[in-house]
């Protein structure tokens, strides 16, 4: 449970607790990890094995709706394109094609350079060092074509529920901005592995898992997050 203390007292430097009934502060996001823990959120994992938790965070990912990113996903396992030597012409054949249903004919983006890191990420796979450690594991994932620090993190997130690790993307790095986490001036591609010591802090000072309080940060954001006040968070 997240920690009973003064609303205005900080827990990591310039973030104050605030009340678990003000919507986006600290302590509400304390209360929906706890929920995620409880499995409110469903799970966390994409893939039944390593192969496919990395195609499936490496097809979603920066400027990819989630939906949109899952169901390229499910085509290419539902396919069985999801394994070491698959052509890349194979895989790009498989993402042009509009997709049915919710999606309504719309097609993937950028199916030709996704197909060509999943084809090469994929043949590196035998040979890539699954290493004990969260962030060598990460470090390691992120050497594989178009997977940054975020996707990599993504997939050991998701695959070992890690506490060493966050995803910071779009959201997650708004919810922080809002409660004065991460500095306006702070951005991912050059500050990631300092924000995401940040993060870590957070969740250890709320007592919740940094793999729960992202994925509610993630799940939360992405419903009511347009609801998130424009001015900077200020416990009462």
């Amino acid at each position: 449970m997240p920690p009973q203390k003064p609303p205005l007292s900080e827990i990591v430097p310039g973030v104050p607790l605030g009340r678990t009934d003000e919507v986006f502060s600290p302590a509400f996001w304390g209360e929906m990890a706890c929920a995620a823990e409880r499995g409110d959120y469903g799970d966390i994992r994409l893939g039944a094995d390593l192969s496919e938790e990395i195609a499936a965070c490496l097809l979603g990912g920066f400027g990819m709706p989630a939906e949109m990113g899952l169901a390229a996903f499910h085509r290419l396992k539902e396919r069985d394109l999801l394994y070491p030597g698959v052509p890349a012409d194979a895989l790009e054949a498989a993402l042009s094609e509009p997709f049915a249903g919710r999606l309504n004919g719309r097609r993937y983006r950028f199916p030709h350079q996704k197909a060509g890191f999943l084809s090469s990420s994929l043949e590196r796979l035998p040979r890539l060092q699954e290493h004990a450690c969260d962030l060598a594991f990460r470090d390691e994932l992120a050497t594989l074509p178009g997977i940054g620090l975020k996707t990599a993190s993504w997939v050991v997130r998701n695959r070992r529920h890690s506490n060493h690790v966050a995803v910071l993307d779009v959201h997650i790095i708004r919810a922080g901005r809002y409660v004065g986490l991460f500095a306006p001036t702070m951005n991912p591609a050059r500050h990631y592995r300092a924000m995401e010591a940040r993060f870590i802090a957070l969740a250890w000072a709320l007592s919740v898992r940094a793999a729960d309080l992202d994925s509610a940060m993630w799940q939360v954001m992405r419903s009511i997050g347009h609801l998130m006040p424009s001015t900077p968070y200020k416990a009462s």
